[in-house]
């Protein structure tokens, strides 16, 4: 199934408004695909899983807050599902109001609690007294805000297009405590065909540690040090069935069908109790990988070849 194509179903972290939204729109379009909103990331990927749609998109990581820890712990529960490829979106947030709500009216504010950690800083200066009123997505604050009259705040935090799309009115355009502040979202389906190399690719991968073994982190990290990969990302995940047990979602700037991926696999199969593949695909700003002296494909077939006419010479 080629995700690139037209045609078919994504749900997505909704309703329609949010900044996941926004990232799927930079891959498909209405009305020749489908568009089906869910209400937070677990359920976004479940409808893959149940076949509900063909493919979803939810939010990964973020340069503030890091790792959506939604995303990275339902990517791994349940049936096999892959990355096919990531959208990097920039991030802007207004305060929205109902109309001829002043800014010493607001006291309780709704939002999802990404949003809320992205502004705390220009909210605890301008609205010392605020408490928050957490929401499945930035958007569904602001649509229960638009048409629940008896909510439970009086503004919400959300992007800034998604203030007059609801017929509310902004505060304030500029509340983010970064102005450069991204988040990134992947596109997410059942295991199919992994896209060719491109040159400029990222491996996800879910990596669980030994706990009682010292020194397993380390091991962990020089399969990938000592194959010349550089990972993007690391973090910690606990697996949840008793203290002191992690697995680490990871990052790596390298294709499947690069051999120093292939040999990093290969060492971290031996060494660690569970690897699950999570794709390989190209990055959103296609910058090509450079690569450490030794780490081609050409240089590890040559070196393979160099063992083979040795060993090729051991009698039977």
């Amino acid at each position: 199934m080629n995700a690139h194509t037209s045609g078919h179903t994504y749900s997505f972290l909704g309703p329609r408004g949010t900044f996941c939204h926004a990232a799927l729109r930079q891959v498909a379009q209405e009305p020749t695909d489908t568009f089906i909103p869910a209400t937070d990331v677990p359920s976004a990927l479940r409808k893959v899983r149940n076949g509900e749609t063909d493919f979803a998109v939810v939010p990964i990581e973020n340069s503030v807050e890091g790792g959506v820890n939604a995303t990275l712990d339902s990517l791994v529960s349940g049936d096999p599902l892959e990355i096919y490829g990531e959208i990097v979106v920039p991030i802007a947030f207004a305060l929205a109001v109902r109309p001829g709500t002043k800014l010493e009216d607001v006291h309780r504010i709704s939002t999802h609690g990404h949003a809320w950690a992205q502004c705390r800083n220009w909210l605890s200066a301008h609205l010392t007294e605020a408490v928050h009123v957490p929401a499945t997505s930035t958007a569904a604050a602001v649509k229960e805000l638009a048409t629940n009259p008896n909510a439970d705040f009086d503004a919400a935090v959300c992007a800034v297009p998604t203030v007059e799309e609801y017929g509310m009115v902004s505060l304030s355009d500029e509340i983010a405590d970064s102005k450069n502040a991204v988040t990134r979202f992947i596109l997410v389906g059942k295991p199919d065909k992994i896209s060719s190399p491109s040159g400029a690719d990222k491996t996800t991968l879910m990596v669980q540690l030994p706990s009682d073994e010292s020194g397993a982190l380390l091991r962990m990290l020089e399969q990938f040090s000592a194959r010349g990969v550089n990972m993007s990302r690391i973090e910690s995940r606990p697996i949840g069935d008793t203290l002191g047990r992690y697995a680490f979602s990871i990052d790596a700037l390298a294709h499947v069908t690069e051999e120093r991926m292939q040999a990093v696999l290969v060492g971290l199969h031996r060494v660690s109790p569970q690897v699950i593949f999570l794709g390989s695909y190209p990055t959103a700003d296609r910058k090509p990988t450079p690569l450490q002296q030794g780490t081609s494909n050409d240089e590890f077939a040559r070196a393979r070849n160099w063992v083979a006419s040795i060993t090729q010479r051991v009698e039977e």
